[in-house]
Parts: structure tokens; sequence; C-alpha cells
């Protein structure tokens, strides 16, 4: 796959991306600029009955890299929520990669909610934006076409004072998608939560899941 058409996005929305070359700088400055059609989804979502199963999608996040056994933050909100949370997370994966991989998760789990982590790998290798953001456009949009519901979680630029990348922001914006753009920033802002310079630990990890039940049953996607 070499980029979305606009014919190929959810909803009709046209994408435009622009890129500029600024003065010394390392990486490049990415404008993003999407049209939504009044009839795109909302950014709302459906309870998860208490049979039903919440799908944790993304990268070293996702899967737990620095924790201990059972302490990864998907195993922990699965307590939280009393709802069978499926970790789908894959150390080093980057964006183009869990695209790829995505459909065949989404065949064998059924999920009825997609918590969707993905991205950080791209941002540590500096790896193109414009590229990122396509790939995780096409992942909400294989998650939609399954019947699924999706929630974007924002994810940090790596640095001294993370602070989540702006483009998950305006996926999620444009998109219609529930976001949460501060949990990853905070935590991996903290020296004490985590276990290595890109990667929480326990207690990192538990404060992601407590965070993302907060954001659940503020959506009232659980609400026992």
């Amino acid at each position: 796959m070499t980029g979305l058409s606009a014919r190929s996005l959810p909803c009709g929305i046209q994408q435009k991306m622009m890129k500029k070359k600024t003065g010394r700088t390392l990486g490049t400055v990415v404008a993003i600029f999407i049209v939504v059609l009044s009839s795109c989804s909302q950014s709302t979502l459906r309870p998860v009955p208490l049979n039903g199963v919440i799908l944790a999608f993304g990268d070293s996040l996702t899967y737990g890299t620095g924790a201990s056994p059972g302490a990864s933050y998907p195993e922990v909100l699965e307590i939280l929520v009393k709802r069978k949370v499926f970790n789908s997370g894959v150390p080093g994966e980057t964006s183009a990669e869990g695209r790829d991989r995505l459909q065949g998760v989404l065949d064998k789990v059924r999920p009825d909610l997609v918590l969707l982590c993905h991205g950080g790998n791209d941002l540590l290798r500096k790896m193109d934006t414009i590229k990122t953001v396509e790939n995780i456009m096409e992942m909400i949009r294989m998650i939609r076409d399954s019947g699924s519901q999706v929630v974007l979680i924002g994810i940090p630029r790596p640095g001294l004072l993370p602070s989540t990348a702006d483009f998950y922001k305006d996926i999620a914006r444009n998109m219609k998608v529930p976001f949460e753009g501060t949990i990853m920033a905070e935590i991996l802002s903290q020296g004490n939560l985590k276990s290595d310079y890109i990667h929480p630990n326990d207690r990192g990890y538990a404060r992601i899941a407590e965070a993302m039940a907060r954001f659940l049953k503020k959506y009232k996607v659980v609400t026992d």
C-alpha cells in the first residue's frame, strides 16, 4: 500500500498533506488538512456488554515491555472494567506493520471496541509522518469497517519533556474518534513511572489502565 486515496478514506474524507522544508531542523513539518463530510461518524461509543471483548492493539506500550508478568495496561484494565481485554501488542512494530497485521487480529478476536495505540516506533525512528498518519487512518477505517468501535491513544514524541504528537489530535478530531491524548505523555515524563527511557514500569502501566478505565466510564462504554 503506497498511501490512501480520497475514495478509500472513511466517510469520504479528502486528505491533503503538505511537506515544507525548514532551515536547520532535523525533521519535516507536516500540515494536515482534512475535509470531513457532515455524514461522518460521531465521537460517541456504544456500551460493551459484560461478555464483550475489548482489543488493545499496538506496539511495546500495549504489550507491556518493562512490566512484570500480569502488569501490562491491558491486563490491569481487564480487572478494572470487568470485560475481557485482549492484548495484541507487538514490541518494535511500526504503524505500517501494524496496519498489515490488524485485519487478521480483527477477524480472530471480533472485538466490540479497539484501543488503538500505535506510531511510537515511527516517532522513535523519525519515519515519514505522512505515512504514519496514513497508516493510523487506515487502521481506524479497517476497525470501523469490521463493525467495531475505536478509541485512539496518543503517543508522545521522544524528548526530555515528552508531549503527544500533534497529528494524533488532528486525526481524532477530523475522523471523529474518541481520543485519549494525555496519559502516555504524562507517564513517560516521570522517571519514577518508567522502566527505561521509553517504557513505563508497573506503576506507570497501572496509571495508564486507570486512566483508560476512567475514559471508558466517561464515554459510558462500561457502566458497572
